[in-house]
């Protein structure tokens, strides 16, 4: 019997040459403690969970995103951002904070600048914790860095109208749910992408998360449930 899963949005997104159901989410059965305290005490154990990591391609530049963690009525909530339509690549997908590293600059300060810039939420209210894995996008040809840091307390956002639509805080509890989170395995049979890789999603009421967004989510939820990916 096929999932029920929430409406989400009207994100455009692809079709494969071919696509099947990967089943149950690998945390499917796990309880889990989503307060923001014992989500920043299982970051701690993120050398020994994530898989290895890889180095940029020689025509990719790199960017660092920020999957930023406050407390919420629900536990941890994670803030998301949905790009504007009048950005050159992504438009209108729902990301994090982030942008390219500039020359001398470090991941981390760089995860921290783009959130200021984007949404307002200055770096000395933040407290940085992790990375996990970096990965390539093919369509921007970004070799993008997540860092996961937190906020003790929400503060207002300053949205930049030029490169953010909406802002939104999710808590990661509703993201692990069985009717928002769905994944397949996905073939592409005449692109650059060629063979069949795990495709993830996440169905909001009114926003549909994919693609590398997706897969950071998909990642530090394992991170959170104590499982390999």
């Amino acid at each position: 019997m096929a999932r029920m899963k929430r409406p989400g949005g009207d994100q455009i997104i692809p079709e494969p040459s071919r696509r099947r159901d990967a089943g149950p989410p690998v945390w499917d059965g796990r309880d889990v403690d989503f307060a923001l305290g014992s989500i920043r005490a299982q970051l701690e154990t993120r050398v020994s969970l994530v898989g290895v990591t890889s180095s940029p391609r020689s025509d990719e530049r790199i960017s660092a995103v920020m999957g930023l963690l406050a407390e919420g009525p629900s536990g941890a909530e994670i803030l998301l951002t949905r790009r504007s339509q009048s950005m050159s690549n992504h438009r209108g997908e729902i990301s994090f904070p982030g942008g390219r590293v500039d020359e001398g600059e470090s991941i981390v300060d760089a995860s921290l600048r783009e959130t200021w810039e984007e949404v307002g939420i200055p770096a000395h209210l933040v407290t940085v914790h992790t990375e996990l894995s970096p990965l390539s996008t093919f369509v921007s040809r970004s070799y993008i860095v997540p860092v996961i840091a937190s906020i003790d307390s929400k503060t207002d956002l300053q949205l930049n109208s030029v490169e953010v639509d909406r802002a939104l805080w999710v808590p990661l509890a509703e993201l692990a749910r069985p009717d928002t989170f769905s994944w397949e395995w996905w073939t592409f049979d005449q692109s650059a992408e060629t063979g069949e890789r795990p495709m993830y999603f996440f169905h909001l009421d009114d926003e549909t998360i994919w693609g590398a967004t997706a897969r950071m989510l998909h990642e530090l939820l394992c991170l959170v449930h104590g499982v390999r990916e």
